[in-house]
């Protein structure tokens, strides 16, 4: 996995703004006091661990929803791509894997890496993976969770999106590592590596706890509540109910407390109309 990187990936385009944001009572005075606390406390564990470490990676910052009710539907392994002004990606600095269609010789893999080998800088990739590979040295679950924590990005030929779970194993989508498809169809190979890492990622799933990457510790404040308005306002489109299913928004690392930007109460218990008196007598007769 990488260190810290540069962020050269153009940001997608994106005009959210915080009037975008549908939710009664939202103060955008608590995203910025969240994130300074957040921010403040990575810089605090960092400094504990920069005496035992060298080199000490950025830490992910996710937006996480909390949900009234649970989604009726079921899981997408495909994941919904969410603009951000301040990508989480950029050409340098990221550790980025692509899995590609292959033929039984390989042939259609080497192919791929020669194209991207006349790109700039690999046109951002650093490591290319064939299916035939992922086949046969990637076989064992050992193997499949070495490769997941390998790399910052995943990405995939679109083509091959239906064979992956099988290929992957489920490491990856238990860690919401799957990967994003990239049309390689298209002539320009870069513009679409460009366009993928410009977004976040929406894993659909069936619970009521939905996790985005919003930003790194590295980034400055404004570009932390940038990102997170972005992701929030484009999210929301894609939730059941949108905006009236969300209960709570939070802001968190992986291994910090979950602070709290929006909350309210979940919705009063729908009422039965008709037969209530019948069911009090019943309970006052027993």
């Amino acid at each position: 996995m990488s260190q810290a990187g540069d962020r050269s990936a153009p940001p997608a385009t994106t005009s959210a703004k915080v009037g975008d944001i549908k939710l009664p009572g939202w103060k955008q005075s608590q995203v910025r006091k969240a994130v300074a606390s957040l921010l403040k406390y990575v810089s605090s564990q960092a400094e504990k661990s920069s005496s035992l470490f060298a080199d000490v990676d950025e830490e992910v910052i996710f937006l996480q929803l909390a949900l009234k009710k649970m989604p009726q539907q079921p899981r997408k392994d495909k994941p919904v791509p969410l603009p951000l002004p301040h990508p989480l990606y950029g050409a340098e600095g990221q550790q980025i894997c692509l899995f590609v269609k292959d033929s039984a010789e390989g042939q259609e893999g080497k192919e791929i890496k020669k194209k991207l080998a006349a790109l700039e800088k690999n046109g951002g990739v650093a490591k290319v993976i064939g299916t035939t590979k992922l086949r046969t040295k990637f076989e064992s679950h050992e193997a499949k969770r070495k490769l997941c924590a390998s790399y910052d990005l995943f990405l995939a030929d679109d083509r091959i999106l239906p064979s992956l779970p099988k290929l992957i194993g489920k490491s990856f989508f238990k860690k919401k590592r799957q990967p994003i498809p990239v049309d390689l169809r298209r002539g320009n190979w870069a513009a679409e590596i460009r366009k993928a890492l410009a977004c976040t990622y929406l894993f659909k799933g069936s619970g009521t706890s939905v996790n985005i990457r919003v930003a790194r510790s590295g980034f400055e404040p404004s570009e932390v509540e940038a990102n997170v308005v972005a992701a929030l306002a484009a999210a929301a489109e894609h939730i059941p109910k949108k905006w009236a299913n969300i209960q709570g928004v939070f802001l968190k690392t992986a291994d910090s407390v979950a602070l709290p930007i929006f909350q309210t109460l979940p919705d009063a218990p729908a009422k039965i109309v008709g037969g209530s008196a019948a069911a009090a007598t019943a309970v006052a007769a027993s």
